[in-house]
């Protein structure tokens, strides 16, 4: 399996995302710009400029038409997916440190960083494809406590908001009442990335206590747990085979004292339902902090603290591969 190198960004990258329908992968970076990459041979289609501050996160609607990103300058931006015409600018106070576009592509909902007495919040805001002008008014404003926020989800349906916490805990939001429903211990430590199954009935979580685990969605109830010997920055679920994806290393403060081989810089393969882990796939020169699955689960790309997006195409023997138990 030899990846393709895609070399774009200039500093590390933040968040990876195929679109819907695989053909696409967008990714974020901290150098200020998303790009649009074709998943099948690593061409780039094109850049999306505009940002003063570094790119934390981005997401597409179902249609692959519009194109929504946030950023650290305190800015989340609406972009025609095509062109790469800005359409749209929402600000806020604090950075914005994740976007997704709800399943019927009427809302987006954006975390929002907790700094300088300002409180972290998850915000919703209604997107009418139609037309350019967007409304600045959120339709929800919820204030998670007594921890900020990292990460959040849709459920299935968009019936609730799945949100990780700086504190490790988990909380389901009735996002239209504006209150959680539901809160549970999810880590010890900070949720790095939470990533939702395709039907939404359950999902993913990384976190800085090195392991990723998995949750049901309507009582957050825990599942399984991969356990990992170092920080685990993005885990995500291949819908083929019953397998997860890990993938960290060492912090980057830390980098610089070991080996790329200590560092544990590789994607980890993990038995989705027996826990253990079944292959690496080695390559990045330091941590991997954003793993994205293409949604027919014959490819997976890999965005790490080098700069560098790997996009691998699974080789036959993969969908071969039977776990011996």
């Amino acid at each position: 399996m030899r990846p393709i190198l895609l070399q774009g960004h200039t500093r590390s990258l933040t968040q990876i995302k195929y679109n819907p329908d695989g053909d696409m992968l967008m990714t974020a970076s901290k150098d200020k710009v998303a790009n649009i990459w074709y998943s099948h041979n690593g061409e780039r289609v094109g850049t999306y400029e505009g940002h003063q501050g570094s790119l934390w996160t981005i997401d597409c609607n179902k249609t692959t038409t519009l194109v929504v990103t946030g950023s650290a300058d305190n800015t989340a931006r609406l972009w025609h997916a095509e062109t790469g015409r800005q359409l749209h600018v929402w600000e806020f106070k604090t950075a914005v440190k994740r976007v997704e576009f709800s399943h019927d592509d009427q809302y987006v909902l954006m975390v929002t960083e907790e700094r300088m007495g300002y409180k972290g919040t998850i915000q919703v805001f209604a997107v009418d494809a139609s037309r350019p002008e967007q409304s600045n008014e959120p339709v929800v404003v919820i204030t998670p406590s007594p921890s900020k926020a990292t990460v959040a989800a849709w459920s299935y349906l968009d019936k609730y908001i799945v949100a990780g916490h700086e504190n490790g805990t988990l909380a389901l939001y009735d996002w239209k009442r504006e209150e959680a429903v539901l809160t549970a211990p999810g880590h010890e430590e900070t949720i790095t990335d939470l990533q939702m199954w395709k039907d939404g009935s359950y999902f993913i979580t990384s976190s800085k206590d090195h392991t990723a685990r998995l949750f049901e969605t309507n009582t957050l109830n825990p599942l399984k747990i991969y356990k990992s010997n170092t920080n685990v920055n993005t885990a995500t679920m291949t819908p083929t085979q019953d397998l997860v994806v890990l993938g960290g290393g060492q912090s980057a403060s830390e980098v610089t004292t070991t080996s790329s081989r200590q560092g544990k810089f590789e994607a980890r393969f993990y038995h989705k339902i027996f826990e253990d882990e079944v292959g690496t796939v080695k390559g990045h020169f330091g941590p991997i902090n954003t793993l994205a699955m293409q949604p027919d689960g014959k490819g997976f790309a890999s965005g790490g603290e080098d700069g560098y997006v790997r996009l691998h195409h699974f080789d036959a023997d993969y969908f071969e591969f039977k776990y011996d138990y």
